[in-house]
């Protein structure tokens, strides 16, 4: 029996960062020697990536740390006089009051079993994210809190111990298939992939077009 539903926040529930990103590697490329602005961020998102996944226990470093990090390595290697702090501001203001998907205010108020939400995130930005938009949830569980990135285990670990929910009680919802849908059915949560966008469906993957038809999964 299902009792709680986890769901990611950042490209599920709120919109992820492309617009912002977009401005942000055009800065760059305005004020260095990058040949496009794809170039700079491939590189960008590629650097991060790196130390996003070597980023857990002893060595976690919160959202904030990496991207500044990142930010600092890509105005390096592109030549660019921008701030690197300025940018990184620019990417946080976006966290902390994304625009909101259609039907996630209704996907809160009305699901007949508890919300949790489970984000790769700092925990403060998230909270005022979630009080930007008023959202009712059970619970908030953060990478901050784990020191760990999903798809490592450590965060959804996290969340059932302190639910104390079981993996088969559980349904997690995400948009990503390797942080979400991998992350999660490693510890035997079952997983909606949310495909807004309506992407091939790799096998073996449950897909949902909107976060209402998450209530379709419950019985």
């Amino acid at each position: 029996m299902i009792k709680a539903l986890f769901v990611d926040f950042y490209g599920t529930v709120v919109h992820e960062d492309g617009a912002v990103i977009k401005v942000i590697t055009q800065m760059i490329k305005d004020t260095g020697d990058g040949s496009d602005t794809s170039e700079i961020g491939s590189f960008w998102w590629n650097d991060f990536q790196t130390m996003f996944l070597n980023s857990y226990g002893d060595e976690f470093e919160t959202q904030r740390d990496l991207e500044r990090k990142s930010l600092e390595h890509t105005i390096a290697k592109f030549n660019s006089s921008a701030d690197a702090s300025q940018l990184s501001e620019m990417m946080f203001e976006h966290w902390m009051k994304p625009p909101i998907f259609e039907e996630a205010k209704e996907f809160f108020s009305k699901s007949p079993v508890p919300v949790y939400i489970v984000s790769n995130i700092d925990t403060s930005d998230i909270i005022c994210a979630i009080e930007y938009h008023g959202l009712s949830h059970a619970g908030v569980f953060t990478s901050e809190d784990a020191r760990s990135y999903k798809p490592r285990r450590e965060l959804f670990e996290l969340a059932l111990s302190k639910t104390g929910l079981k993996p088969d009680e559980v349904i997690h919802i995400g948009d990503s298939i390797s942080s979400d849908v991998k992350g999660a059915s490693a510890l035997g949560i079952k997983t909606l992939w949310l495909n807004r966008f309506g992407k091939a469906v790799p096998d073996g993957v449950t897909d949902i077009k909107n976060l209402l038809e998450a209530y379709n999964f419950l019985d």
